[in-house]
């Protein structure tokens, strides 16, 4: 994996992407399990009522990938939990799905023992190439998209079970960050989370002067798609944490010059190690909650201090470092760990 250096391990957002800044490196892949069952792929659009009217002018109606387990049509009066997975930044859920290998993984989860679930795997990608399952009205409610408006349309559109110990919330990456975020705020929602390589957990440092002035060079938001990578993910950040709807075409703010510290504060305030505090009571609601990073990903830093923190709140949670990078392995530990892990902690009979 790429080594962006000491001050994008202290940016964090621009560290966290780092395997995804190399066109998402080839990963190591489970072999296929002769006879495992099939499961059915579908493509759906789900309309976001908290994406309406978002500023940078992105679609409401998101492309989602729903995996229904091999029993699913066989059995028509059974109901089953529901896995939610977010991908991570610079690509969408399609291509996260051939990252994560899915189905070939979620079909070898289910013959080495995984219960059988529902796994949906929404679509969060944007103008800027990231959502960052955040707030704000220039990207859009993609958090309460994927809390309330995504599990509202699955219930209503599959035989699930309508309660959240039965939801599970999962991602990887800036999808570990939407599954930190959302999961601390909405804890009334899900009933277990398995966060991997989360970016973006902790404070940002000020930008260095080539950044800079490569994003004040930004006009319109097509320019973004010039920028080096994680120049592009800088700027999805402050869609997302900075918007300014004064502040047109690209709605928002950046942290320079008269700025920099206001901008800077509002990034801050979107960093779990700085709000956890404010989420104790609904992350103790949980079940269960894992936590894990590859030995080489330089997220492990911080992803050891959001389980440290998690232990020093009494909050119950389970933290590996495993080998491999960023995304190296990932597919791996989605069949292997993520799946299980659901199957272990999601309630198969519904609210208890």
């Amino acid at each position: 994996m790429r080594n962006y250096g000491p001050y994008l391990l202290s940016l964090c957002l621009l560290a966290g992407f780092s395997g995804a800044a190399i066109g998402q490196a080839k990963n190591n892949v489970p072999d296929v399990i002769a006879g495992a069952p099939k499961v059915t792929v579908e493509h759906i659009k789900v309309h976001g009522a908290a994406l309406e009217g978002n500023l940078e002018g992105d679609n409401a109606d998101r492309d989602v990938l729903v995996f229904l387990p091999p029993s699913y049509a066989k059995e028509p009066g059974r109901r089953y939990p529901v896995v939610y997975a977010l991908h991570g930044y610079s690509i969408g859920a399609e291509q996260w799905s051939q990252e994560i290998h899915v189905p070939q993984t979620i079909e070898g989860a289910f013959a080495k023992g995984a219960r059988d679930m529902i796994v949906v795997l929404p679509d969060s990608k944007t103008v800027h190439n990231g959502s960052m399952y955040s707030s704000s009205v220039t990207t859009g409610d993609f958090e309460n998209f994927i809390a309330h408006d995504l599990v509202a349309y699955i219930d209503a559109h599959y035989r699930t079970f309508a309660a959240r110990e039965s939801r599970g919330l999962a991602g990887h990456s800036m999808g570990g960050y939407g599954a930190t975020r959302i999961g601390m705020k909405h804890a009334d929602m899900f009933g277990s989370l398995y966060i991997i390589s989360p970016c973006c957990l902790s404070a940002r440092a000020p930008l260095k002067p080539e950044d800079e002035a490569a994003l004040l060079a930004v006009k319109v938001p097509a320019d973004s798609a010039k920028l080096a990578f994680g120049q592009r993910a800088a700027l999805a950040s402050a869609a997302a944490w900075s918007p300014n709807p004064k502040a047109p075409p690209l709605y928002l703010d950046l942290p320079v010059g008269d700025k920099q510290s206001q901008v800077l504060g509002e990034w801050a305030a979107n960093a779990p190690l700085a709000f956890i505090p404010q989420y104790v009571p609904g992350l103790r609601r949980y079940n269960a909650i894992a936590l894990d990073v590859g030995d080489q990903d330089n997220l492990r830093f911080d992803t050891g201090k959001l389980h440290e923190a998690m232990d020093s709140y009494g909050i119950a949670n389970s933290f590996e470092i495993y080998p491999g990078t960023h995304t190296s392995n990932v597919a791996f530990r989605f069949q292997d760990f993520v799946m299980p892990f659901f199957s272990k902690n999601l309630s198969f009979q519904g609210a208890h």
